[in-house]
């Protein structure tokens, strides 16, 4: 009888014990269930409005001279040398809403950041080609 006590006891343990684990990828850190959002114009544009987003603009820095969408407050150019280093910096709590000229670039912008741990980023699918708000110069 003790010996099935004991052994209730231990399944138990390692059940309430296994529940509580995050999974692991194979190299033994954690995963980070987040996941880009794509999403359209009219969507992004309703979500500059809230004061937890923050806009990221990955293009080149003669592209941003042509015009970047109202609001847009880090510029980092996927290609540069810099890129990594800007979004390590950047804070997990916040919203970030990313875009390029076409979507594509910030499409792989997008999945570095949640690489890095950041869990809410929102991919502007067609880029500012597709955008249809307000373009700052």
């Amino acid at each position: 009888m003790k010996n099935i006590i004991g052994l209730v006891i231990i399944v138990l343990s390692y059940l309430g014990l296994s529940a509580c684990d995050a999974p692991l990828e194979k190299n033994g850190s954690l995963q980070n269930k987040a996941s880009v959002q794509h999403i359209d114009a009219a969507t992004f544009e309703k979500m500059l409005t809230d004061t937890n987003v923050v806009v990221v603009d990955v293009r080149t820095p003669g592209e941003v001279s042509e015009g970047f969408i109202k609001g847009a407050s880090i510029f980092a150019d996927i290609n540069s040398s810099e890129f990594d280093a800007i979004i390590k910096t950047l804070a997990p709590g916040k919203k970030y809403l990313v875009y390029c000229r076409s979507g594509a670039r910030s499409s792989r912008a997008s999945n570095q950041m949640i690489a890095n741990g950041l869990t809410e980023v929102y991919n502007l699918r067609g880029g500012i080609m597709n955008y249809t708000g307000t373009i700052s110069r």
